[in-house]
């Protein structure tokens, strides 16, 4: 049996790289009945390598590995250039020099090999899909491959590779669109329905869903269960600063935009990212790199106006709760959702 259909709790922990995914929040949402994620982005692979021996020592239980495929597109050298002289004296403010715009794969060949020589239950993939070798050599090894895809045609050439099952991310998630190219405009409930319709692999729902009705609601449009990162992201396994804890537990609506990596990614709106959207070119990992140490002294200041806040259209509805209680909160509060809505429909002439 797959690893989704062998779950109690239809609830996906998304793997949130740079810094809030940890070994302890992936164990104990997979020790809870859920599904576990660690995050192989922006990380070296000798700390996956240790990050999935902690998970294993803290839980027998499935868990994943999200994987970032390099870039493929070209970068306008540019509009990089405008964007770093704009920047500048925002960094020289600060005391820091702008990092150097480089590219990079992240590393991607040595973490492949890496969960090829030590299989894990799951391994996805984001921003764009693997190769059908990848995916084969993979499965051939007992790991379960998903993709995530953020338009409905992706979904069929995912399908068409042979991955497991299907993660479909609306533009209501927190954090960075998983599919390329990055300028869709799927909310989750059309796009879930319609890649429902032509796709026969299981369907992960990702984007905006916090609490239970949200669960309740993407499981009967045809999803096996719901991937939250924006949720998670209080919890006290949860690697997240305390100010990205507090503007998470806020009010302040949400943008999607290029501003801090190159890549549209949600994240509470501030004044950098006011600023600086409108400039800002794509280009990930180049803007990734040049802005970084900008946002990290942003984050050493405590500045809220500056830092990249990640978070989902939904923040507002997340909990300060233990990862193993929230997981079961959930639950319930899905199940109650159905069973209302259920004895709604018994109602229906």
């Amino acid at each position: 049996m797959s690893v989704l259909s062998n779950l109690t709790c239809p609830i996906v922990a998304a793997p949130m790289a740079g810094g809030p995914s940890t070994p302890a929040l992936a164990a104990a949402v997979s020790a809870a009945g859920g599904l576990g994620f660690l995050a192989a982005g922006m990380i070296d692979t000798d700390r996956l390598v240790a990050d999935v021996a902690e998970v294993r020592a803290r839980t027998d239980h499935p868990f994943g590995v999200n994987v970032f495929l390099p870039p493929a597109d070209a970068v306008d050298e540019a509009a990089l250039g405008a964007y770093a002289d704009r920047l500048r004296p925002e960094a020289d403010r600060r005391g820091v020099t702008l990092g150097e715009p480089a590219g990079g794969d992240d590393g991607y060949p040595g973490k492949v090999a890496a969960l090829l020589a030590d299989p894990v239950p799951v391994v996805s993939f984001a921003f764009g899909l693997p190769d059908a070798a990848t995916v084969a050599a993979l499965r051939e090894r007992g790991t379960e491959v998903w993709a995530t895809v953020t338009r409905p045609d992706a979904a069929l050439a995912a399908a068409r590779l042979g991955v497991d099952a299907v993660v479909v991310q609306g533009t209501e998630a927190g954090g960075h669109r998983g599919g390329l190219p990055d300028d869709d405009d799927y909310a989750l409930l059309p796009l879930l329905r319609l890649v429902a319709a032509d796709c026969d692999r299981p369907l992960v729902a990702a984007g905006g869903v916090a609490d239970g009705p949200g669960l309740a609601a993407v499981l009967a449009a045809g999803a096996a269960a719901a991937q939250l990162g924006t949720a998670f992201l209080r919890c006290p396994e949860a690697g997240t600063t305390p100010m990205h804890r507090a503007a998470v537990a806020g009010t302040t609506p949400t943008a999607l935009t290029r501003a801090f990596t190159g890549k549209r990614a949600r994240a509470v709106v501030n004044d950098f990212l006011r600023r600086h959207e409108p400039s800002a070119p794509a280009g990930y990992p180049q803007v990734l790199h040049l802005t970084r140490p900008l946002l990290a002294a942003a984050r050493r200041d405590g500045d809220v106006t500056t830092a990249n806040l990640w978070a989902g259209q939904a923040h507002p509805l997340s909990s300060e709760l233990p990862a193993a209680d929230l997981v079961a909160r959930l639950t319930a509060d899905a199940r109650s959702a159905l069973t209302a809505a259920a004895d709604r429909a018994a109602h229906w002439a």
